[in-house]
């Protein structure tokens, strides 16, 4: 298996694991949780604003390492002193983005599995609001953000297809034309593949299901406003073929 089907570059692997070495991991993991404990109250008796998550010893034991969120810069020189007094090791104090601090904590999400963060996620993109509007989401932060308050990492998962599969297609609530009149597009349905417009005729609003490969087939839908309304295509391309016809023979 290669760096690239693992998805990420392993640390450098020195020998194998031997039965005393987990012995003495094992203990570690529990002498790093005694820690965690004993952090906990010494950041409650010092009255400091941050929240101590976890402990994790180095493997040769000359290091340890403690995480820890906050909302703000914290002075922890105090607690560094006692926390040094009484393990006589290094001691490195942590903090972690609050993205890391629910994935250290644990979650669920809204879709009632454990949080992706906790389960796989090593790494956390950039996640924008412009992901929701592309899959036709409500733009309602409770609904699309997680315990972290951050926008939902799965965002990312489908985009691809959704922009893949509305490549060329306009948006909903621009004005394009259609048939020679100019033609409201009311929804865009990525499932059924469909764009819903809507044009006058006899003062008569008329509803019209036109499929997405009509768009893609077709590179002459002009637009009535100047600002762009459909995906992948920028404004040039825009022109009935008449008119690109006109253009070339200079009129």
């Amino acid at each position: 298996m290669s760096f690239d089907e693992i998805g990420y570059e392993p640390t450098t692997i020195i020998r194998r694991l031997t039965p005393e070495d987990m012995t003495e991991y094992n203990k570690s993991l529990c002498e790093a949780c005694e820690v965690t404990e004993y952090t906990k109250g010494k950041v409650k008796e010092l009255n400091l604003k941050m929240r101590c998550l976890k402990s994790k010893y180095t493997f040769d034991k000359s290091r340890l390492v403690i995480y820890f969120g906050a909302d703000s810069r914290v002075d922890f020189r105090e607690l560094v002193k006692e926390l040094a007094k009484k393990y006589r090791v290094r001691i490195e104090l942590r903090q972690v983005g609050i993205r890391d601090e629910v994935k250290i904590k644990g979650s669920l999400g809204l879709c009632g599995q454990v949080s992706c963060c906790c389960r796989f996620l090593r790494e956390f993109d950039s996640i924008k609001m412009e992901l929701a509007k592309t899959q036709q989401m409500m733009i309602n932060t409770a609904k699309i953000s997680g315990r972290c308050g951050k926008l939902l990492c799965c965002l990312k998962y489908e985009n691809q297809f959704y922009e893949e599969v509305m490549q060329g297609v306009p948006y909903e609530n621009t004005t394009i034309e259609y048939d020679g009149k100019p033609a409201r597009v009311i929804t865009v349905n990525v499932f059924l593949r469909e764009v819903t417009l809507q044009t006058i005729e006899e003062n008569q609003p008329i509803l019209i299901k036109v499929p997405f490969d009509f768009f893609k087939n077709n590179s002459f839908i002009t637009f009535e406003t100047e600002k762009e309304s459909f995906r992948g295509k920028n404004k040039e391309q825009a022109f009935y073929e008449e008119d690109s016809e006109d253009i070339a023979n200079g009129k």
